[in-house]
């Protein structure tokens, strides 16, 4: 079996103007995977599709089923590998899974079976990034009673768990700015996140988990202060509390007790490791999209493990990405939960599979389709630039 063409396609915008890089791979079998790089957002995308491109023409003519020897050649023929970043692997990460699909189809077998089985039969899963509000037409939460109806709205979706960031926005218009997130928080804005936090847990009541979500905004000085306010409040864990560093992440979890979640933005297995040799993450975020694919994430979930550390795996993108996550999730034995992102809920990002996995009560099950189980659909080829390498 070769690989003889591979279409790379870039979204047109979808929700908040998000454009995914996708890529299918095909073979002269007549068997095609499907990848995506998860950087459709944060002013990226555009370079993740030129990687694409760059990276494509190496494929051609290799066996899809040796997904080693390809990462292999991915990453050390590119001078940019060594202790790369987003865009680099973001680009082997598409061809990753997209080799993960093919070989999946091949054997006529769920990805989750080629990594060893199910662990768990059901995902548990959290509501992610409430902040921004839960519908189509959705607004910002800026007064503590907005924070109180949103996550009321996900639990009575049937989530237990729900993420947000109580530092983002101003209560009456536009965000804080970033030199008011760092060195210390003010009186007043600790008592406006505090009102926010309160309201919520009053809200959801005592049994419905609340993740801090910072997106690296704080410092280590204001996240310690945030945080150590913030856990009395029955906190699962601190998300991005500073800047991924082991130094400054070990420190917020020594001085607040709190369990410290990162990840979306270390890449590769090299980049995890300092984190897991001073203890610095409790929960890491790989994302399959940014991280290397499968190969390399399932690498880093096994490092994770040895080092006894949980494991969520950052989710936010299309389908594509999301049904191969949740392969990844029930194949390993730390899994911790699952991120549902209110982007994925949205029509425009949902019309990019062909297949529409959303939860159940709070809880996904796993796509026994052979692959990764799901495809980019027609309408994402019509509404994408599409450049095919042959």
């Amino acid at each position: 079996m070769k690989i003889t063409k591979i279409d790379l396609l870039l979204s047109k915008p979808v929700e908040d103007g998000w454009t995914p890089p996708l890529c299918r791979v095909y073979t002269d079998e007549g068997i095609y995977g499907d990848g995506e790089v998860a950087l459709s957002y944060g002013g990226a995308s555009h370079a993740a599709f030129g990687m694409l491109q760059d990276l494509a023409k190496r494929l051609i003519g290799m066996n899809p089923l040796e997904h080693e020897v390809i990462w292999q050649k991915l990453y050390q023929n590119c001078f940019w590998g060594r202790n790369g970043g987003p865009i680099v692997f973001g680009g082997i990460s598409a061809f990753d899974i997209a080799l993960w699909d093919i070989k999946g189809k091949v054997y006529h077998a769920p990805v989750y079976e080629l990594l060893g089985g199910k662990h768990q039969n059901s995902l548990r899963a959290y509501a992610s990034q409430l902040q921004n509000g839960w519908s189509e037409n959705r607004k910002p939460a800026r007064l503590p009673e907005d924070y109180a109806k949103e996550a009321k709205t996900a639990v009575e979706k049937g989530f237990d768990a729900v993420k947000i960031n109580f530092l983002t926005f101003r209560e009456d218009a536009g965000r804080y700015a970033a030199a008011e997130q760092t060195a210390f928080l003010s009186p007043q804005y600790m008592k406006i996140a505090e009102a926010r936090i309160a309201a919520v847990r009053e809200a959801v009541g005592p049994d419905v988990d609340i993740i801090l979500e910072n997106h690296c905004y704080t410092d280590a000085q204001s996240a310690v202060q945030f945080g150590n306010m913030a856990k009395k409040y029955g906190i699962l864990y601190f998300e991005e509390p500073t800047t991924p560093h082991p130094d400054q992440l070990s420190y917020v979890h020594r001085e607040t007790g709190l369990p410290v979640a990162s990840g979306e933005r270390i890449y590769s297995r090299w980049q995890f490791q300092p984190f897991f040799q001073k203890e610095a993450i409790q929960v890491i975020q790989p994302d399959l999209g940014t991280c290397g694919g499968i190969t390399e994430v399932k690498k880093i979930c096994d490092m994770a493990y040895m080092h006894e550390v949980g494991v969520q795996i950052h989710v936010c993108g299309s389908p594509i990405i999301t049904a191969a996550s949740l392969h990844m999730e029930c194949a390993i034995p730390n899994f911790v939960i699952h991120e549902y992102n209110v982007n994925t809920m949205m029509p425009h990002m949902r019309a990019l599979g062909v297949y529409d996995y959303q939860p159940v009560d709070g809880k996904y099950t796993v796509p026994n389709l052979p692959g990764i189980g799901n495809e980019i659909s027609d309408a994402a080829f019509k509404n994408s630039k599409i450049v095919t390498i042959e």
